[in-house]
């Protein structure tokens, strides 16, 4: 097939680069190996393109993607190619939970959008468990990201959207044992976790 991560991540980069600027902080930060969460905040559908061309490709990012996705044709096909695997969205899907883990005791890097959807307001929602669950079940450390500049692209133009500045920062790497009071059981390290990794987000927005 014609696409690959390759392929992809170098289209992605090219587009968010010329036409929006696409500017990146923190890059030194992504560890050079092992296993790695990405978790970012999600405003629209530009977001997965502009998180995977500001993460260095030598570090690969597999995607959990709503399996709405994978039924639209051609896009389905792209998207899997470059290494995204579908999701059911509300529910504990085990067989996106397992991929996820399975990934990650490779060594790879998992991106994330704790919020489990768009929201297009800007404003951070509440996280949905399942990032806490994979990071705490695998014990690899978590990589808190902000994506700005991606809100004000419903804006269209004409033809073109407008063209803001997307701008990636991403923040210190931590490990979930480390932030959570060992105290903690059950779901509440869940909840602390989830709480923990929006803080990190927030606190980079700005």
């Amino acid at each position: 097939m014609f696409f690959s991560y390759k392929t992809g991540r170098g289209s992605c980069y090219v587009f968010v680069k010329l036409f929006f600027r696409l500017s990146v902080e923190g890059v030194e930060r992504i560890p050079a190996e092992g296993p790695l969460i990405i978790a970012a905040n999600h405003v629209s559908y530009l977001d997965p393109p502009a998180l995977g061309a500001a993460v260095p490709p030598v570090r690969p990012v597999r995607f959990m993607a709503k399996e709405e996705l994978f039924r639209i044709p051609f896009l389905g096909r792209m998207i899997a190619a470059c290494g995204a695997f579908p999701v059911k969205r509300g529910t504990a899907d085990r067989r996106a939970l397992k991929q996820a883990l399975a990934y990650l005791a490779q060594g790879e890097v998992l991106g994330i959008f704790p919020e489990g959807r768009r929201v297009m307001t800007g404003e951070l929602g509440e996280a949905e468990q399942g990032v806490a669950l994979i990071a705490l079940k695998s014990s690899a450390p978590i990589l808190p990201a902000a994506i700005m500049g991606t809100r004000p692209l419903y804006r269209f133009r004409g033809i073109l959207p407008s063209l803001s500045r997307i701008r990636v920062r991403f923040g210190t790497p931590f490990l979930p044992d480390a932030v959570l009071d060992p105290s903690l059981k059950g779901r509440g390290r869940l909840e602390a976790l989830s709480r923990k990794i929006m803080d990190e987000i927030r606190s980079l927005q700005h």
